[in-house]
């Protein structure tokens, strides 16, 4: 078991959070969320013992072994892949290193004897004789090629590297497993090997992730850091989500009587037991749903932007046709046609391919061979990785959305756009050329609705993004009434959106299914 009492941070005048006494148990996985700069990874950091708290203690029960996802890609950088695995459980291999040391001895004494079979004896109890084959199912499980696994760390690419090092997490059966955003770069079959993996995990889980998808299928509970508080809440993210919004709307129907709401929160509680999934999280879920008092929903003090985008004209029958499109290395003889109603979510392991392919849609990339044609009703807007070049200039806020808007250009009308991305007040004189990622993308997304597009074209529109930010989007693209071509790592997004998967293999071959994104993961 794993306690925080009276725990706080602070640094100077600024307190990121205060008073936390929640105690995390066997058997529970927990999801903790906030908006970027809440604190997430603090929280995190402080229970490892990597910081120390202001004030209060973390307590662990005695003999509980505790690992972490390290973030530093080189620190094994002179050991191979299978050692920084193994190194997950530093206990074993000081006793392995221990009784091998010995067995090195002349002469070996009596002494060294009933050492080496107390050491012995350890090390059969900690699994030494099946470390490294139990390390090798972790690191195929990820995705990680069995010819790397006696090479050098510092021999492999970042994304191979993040996978060693959660393989390094995993190993071991920790009893307090604590992961900051573990899915960051993973490709979908390993983020999918991942959920399953926590699944059946019998100890004690903290997540920080934005993925709500892989929040929504392994956690049980939902640790809000908010405000300087860190609450506990039973359920996944879709039940905080929805219940905080249930909440929230109760709260602002002053004519409702009390009766009337403690009644619709019963059947919403009611109707998110009704979980049939047998896995162990959701049957543990299931069960502490069943007992959760109402007055444990309360409404969220969270600020989600709006986002909802609106075709200035229907799209006509012709909207894009794609014949033979190659380019060497990438991908080769692609063709399809776009028709009403698709939204194309495009999948592959190297986002090169699908880079490419959107620069080409664009114009910016003219070396291919093949072709491709939009149809003459569509009015196609972009949102793609890479967005510097809108903000290069050293203009506010006001003045840079003022540049997209065609029919009123007034300042209380740009402000309009800005507040519902959030930008109100001083924020929306902010510099363009200052902004972060995130903010960058709420822009772009405030452009985007003012020029009203009937065709998207999305890269990995959630990077940078919180995730109050991401659901408003989710929300956005799924009641849109155009197109949209897109790529993400957020599978919600996939499955919410996508009614038709393209997806790139590693040769630039393709399969083109008309699916949603879980039937398509289930063919695969």
């Amino acid at each position: 078991m794993l306690k925080t009492v009276n725990l706080g941070i602070q640094y100077g005048s600024r307190k990121l959070f205060e008073h936390v006494d929640l105690t995390f148990s066997k058997g529970n996985c927990y999801g903790i969320i906030g908006a970027n700069g809440a604190g997430k990874s603090t929280f995190l950091k402080v229970l490892s013992g990597e910081i120390d708290s202001t004030t209060g203690e973390v307590i662990i029960d005695k003999g509980e072994r505790m690992s972490t996802l390290k973030q530093d890609q080189n620190a094994y950088n002179d050991k191979t892949v299978i050692e920084t695995v193994l190194l997950g459980h530093k206990r074993l291999i000081e006793v392995r290193d221990e009784k091998d040391a010995l067995y090195q001895k002349d002469p070996f004494t009596d002494e060294d004897g009933i050492k080496a079979a107390e050491l012995e004896g350890e090390f059969a109890e900690l699994g030494g004789w099946e470390a490294e084959s139990d390390a090798e199912s972790l690191l195929a499980g990820l995705g990680v090629p069995s010819d790397c696994y006696y090479s050098l760390m510092g021999d492999l690419d970042a994304k191979l590297k993040i996978k060693v090092l959660l393989a390094q997490s995993l190993f071991g059966n920790p009893d307090i497993l604590l992961l900051d955003e573990p899915t960051n770069n993973l490709d979908y079959k390993s983020t999918r090997w991942l959920e399953n993996f926590l699944l059946n995990f019998e100890n004690t889980v903290l997540i920080v992730s934005h993925d709500r998808h892989f929040l929504n299928n392994v956690c049980t509970h939902i640790c809000d850091v908010d405000y300087g508080k860190i609450k506990l809440y039973v359920g996944n993210y879709e039940f905080w989500y929805e219940s905080s919004q249930l909440a929230l709307k109760q709260a602002k129907d002053q004519n409702k009587k009390a009766l009337d709401k403690v009644k619709e929160l019963q059947e919403f509680i009611a109707r998110f037991s009704a979980n049939k999934s047998k896995s162990r999280q959701a049957t543990s879920r299931k069960k502490l749903l069943e007992k959760i008092d109402i007055n444990n929903i309360e409404p969220s003090s969270r600020r989600y932007p709006f986002i909802g985008f609106k075709p200035s004209r229907e799209v006509g029958n012709d909207i894009l046709m794609v014949e033979n499109l190659t380019k060497p290395g990438v991908f080769k003889n692609l063709s399809f046609t776009v028709n009403k109603n698709d939204k194309i979510a495009f999948l592959a392991e190297s986002s090169v391919q699908i880079t490419t392919l959107f620069n080409i849609l664009s114009g910016k990339d003219t070396d291919f061979t093949g072709k491709f044609k939009w149809g003459i009703t569509t009015n196609v807007g972009y949102l793609m990785q890479d967005n510097k070049e809108y903000f290069n200039k050293d203009l506010n806020l006001v003045d840079w959305l003022r540049q997209y808007s065609k029919d009123d250009q007034t300042e209380t009308f740009i402000r309009g756009w800005l507040g519902r991305m959030l930008f109100s007040g001083e924020e929306s004189l902010k510099k363009c050329n200052v902004l972060s990622g995130g903010e960058r993308v709420r822009c772009m997304f405030a452009k985007l609705m003012l020029e009203s597009p009937n065709v998207l074209v999305f890269e990995d529109p959630t990077n940078h993004l919180d995730l109050e930010s991401i659901t408003a989007l989710n929300e956005g693209m799924k009641m849109y009434k155009g197109n949209i071509l897109f790529s993400s790592h957020d599978a919600e997004l996939l499955e919410t959106v996508a009614n038709r998967i393209i997806s790139f293999n590693k040769d630039g071959s393709y399969i083109d299914k008309v699916t949603t994104y879980e039937e398509f993961l289930g063919d695969d």
